[in-house]
């Protein structure tokens, strides 16, 4: 779950305590206020994902801090908690615009899971805000949509990459956007005036390639009644993107490498040699490596593609970007008469544990399928695709605490029930292992 920074509003100390030592105990950043008065000069000082608040306040009651939080930050979100549990609070909450209302004595998996959704579909709510205003500016936006550490990381290094006009070569899984990280190299580049061209080496014939990458001259061959620039002399300053460049004939490697090499070539039926300026980077879902050792990549071409490469990571190891992914394709898709704006939490959860064998394009894929179907405003699970209702969903990786509680188990067992023994293998003391068996609930 991705930290958040989170509110607590609750007047009774040990409840606040609680509360405080849970959510900063699964990585949030949180502040406790002890009143709806200090908690929203608390939201005016500084910005905050998620509030978690009591029903029962003194002064000003939780309802009253919910609805005026909510006013003045759209997006914030709010989970409403309380010892005085009515189907009448419970409702005047929701409407009032809660993420969710949870009953006294907190249960501390229902809360921990109702804290992950609040986050989750607070990253949806801001993205979707943030695309809305780019559009409403006409600014064009870094194409690569992600907030999770791993694509924060990977954001860092192609911006480290643009400024330094090296070839790269980008692996990954089909739909993982490699495309979209080329485009973000030649956008934060010196080269981003010039032409951004794009190919797939697995498309055309060997004849069609070198037409396509270096033109051709007039009367060259049957029909050619005129002179044509190429790929390559089109985008002259700029940069040129090979995609599945595993797919490329030997032929046109040799062609490629000489290129790379001189910084010049001729059009087809042409005797001139032409002089180009050219970054290039490429694109494979296959290993390299392996087309090397069998014969059918050519070395010195794959080592002078590879001086920097990428990895572009599968959905599954980001899926905390999928809400905002999802917010991202509803905007740049929704056409007029289209009415989606939001996404149901069923839907979300049924999302968030599906494999995505198609990555990040199966999932736009989806969206769009909902936007084309979808006669309300929210998308629900009915406009999924049977498939993946169907889909088994893969095992979620196991939290730190799950893995640490395991581990205690293990090794109290082969202590045989002995505190003593145990707390010195796992290198604490019995204070601390005692602490942590109540934690777990291992007694």
């Amino acid at each position: 779950m991705t930290a958040a920074r989170i509110l607590v509003v609750e007047d009774e100390q040990i409840a606040r305590e609680n509360l405080t030592h849970v959510l900063t105990g699964a990585g949030h950043n949180v502040t406790a206020m002890i009143s709806a008065e200090e908690g929203l000069r608390e939201l005016d000082k500084r910005e905050y994902d998620l509030v978690v608040t009591d029903l029962m306040l003194p002064g000003m009651d939780g309802i009253e801090l919910l609805e005026r939080a909510r006013a003045r930050y759209p997006s914030l979100m709010v989970i409403v908690v309380t010892g005085h549990a009515t189907v009448a609070n419970a409702v005047k909450a929701m409407q009032k615009g809660a993420h969710s209302y949870i009953a006294k004595p907190l249960k501390l998996d229902e809360l921990r899971l109702q804290v992950e959704r609040a986050i989750e579909q607070h990253a949806l709510s801001v993205e979707v805000l943030r695309l809305r205003k780019l559009i409403a500016q006409g600014k064009s936006d870094f194409p690569m949509v992600g907030q999770s550490d791993d694509f924060v990381k990977l954001k860092d290094t192609v911006r480290q990459l643009a400024q330094m006009n090296c070839n790269v070569l980008i692996q990954g899984e089909t739909g993982t956007g490699k495309e979209l990280i080329a485009q973000g190299i030649h956008e934060l580049s010196q080269r981003s005036d010039e032409r951004f061209m794009a190919i797939n080496c697995g498309t055309f014939t060997p004849e069609l390639m070198d037409k396509e990458l270096f033109g051709h001259e007039k009367e060259a061959f049957t029909g050619a009644n005129r002179g044509q620039k190429g790929i390559l002399e089109v985008a002259d300053g700029g940069t040129v993107f090979f995609d599945e460049i595993g797919e490329l004939e030997l032929n046109m490697q040799v062609k490629l490498l000489r290129v790379l090499q001189e910084r010049k070539f001729l059009r087809v039926g042409g005797t001139r040699e032409i002089p180009v300026d050219i970054r290039v980077v490429a694109a494979t879902n296959c290993d390299l490596r392996e087309l090397v050792e069998k014969g059918e990549f050519r070395q010195d071409l794959y080592y002078r593609l590879n001086v920097v490469t990428l990895q572009a990571p599968p959905l599954r190891e980001h899926r905390e970007d999928i809400p905002i992914l999802i917010g991202h394709f509803l905007e740049k898709h929704r056409q007029p008469g289209q009415s989606i704006t939001s996404i149901a939490q069923d839907t979300l959860d049924i999302l968030m544990r599906y494999p995505f064998p198609g990555n990040v394009r199966e999932l736009e894929n989806i969206v769009q399928r909902a936007l084309a179907l979808g006669q309300g405003q929210s998308f629900t699970p009915d406009l999924l695709p049977e498939e993946i209702g169907m889909a088994k969903a893969e095992a979620p990786l196991p939290t730190l605490e799950e893995v640490e509680k395991a581990h205690i188990r293990k090794v109290i067992a082969a202590a045989g029930g002995n505190k003593t023994q145990a707390a010195r293998i796992l290198g604490i003391d019995r204070v601390s292992l005692w602490r942590k068996i109540k934690r777990y609930h291992l007694e």
